[in-house]
């Protein structure tokens, strides 16, 4: 079973222990998550399509990498091994993530906090095929228009993410 770290609302101390499937459908417990923004040297971003067989947002546009922080781990490893495991990029110095932003997120199936970095990075990458279906880069001209016309196609986080730190 896999463990997440409980911590406070503003994320300062690691405050008990829970499993994953306690941790989504329990709102009352936060826990900690990262999210990694992929842009390629010409400034496109790269996102993932979800596979279709996710519980949550199957089939969705979403951020390039992203995932949970295990019970004691810390954020830049749970960073390196979403990297590895979601497109198949091995890093060996932290200084390639750059810190982007912090956002939470409280809805009725889970409450996390979100450390996101950013990284650029023009591949090749190698989907975990268990969970992408697809991997491209758009430009944000691109994201502007579908974000006006399709909002539909990407994760509620991400439409936020977009709104709120991307295509400012």
């Amino acid at each position: 079973m896999e463990y997440f770290d409980l911590v406070t609302e503003d994320d300062s101390r690691i405050i008990g222990r829970a499993g994953r499937d306690e941790c989504h459908g329990n709102p009352a417990l936060i826990h900690r998550a990262v999210r990694i923004m992929v842009f390629h040297p010409d400034g496109r971003l790269l996102l993932q399509k979800r596979s279709r067989n996710k519980k949550v947002q199957g089939g969705k546009w979403d951020a390039a990498v992203g995932g949970h922080v295990s019970s004691g781990e810390e954020i830049f490893e749970a960073m390196k091994r979403e990297l590895e495991e979601e497109i198949g990029i091995t890093l060996e110095k932290g200084e390639d993530l750059i810190p982007f932003y912090a956002i939470k997120v409280r809805n009725d199936f889970e409450s996390e906090n979100i450390t996101c970095c950013r990284l650029t990075h023009a591949g090749p990458f190698t989907m975990q095929e268990e969970e992408v279906e697809d991997l491209q880069f758009f430009s944000l001209p691109e994201l502007r228009e579908k974000l006006t016309r399709t909002p539909e196609i990407f994760t509620p986080l991400l439409l936020r993410e977009l709104q709120e730190h991307i295509l400012l």
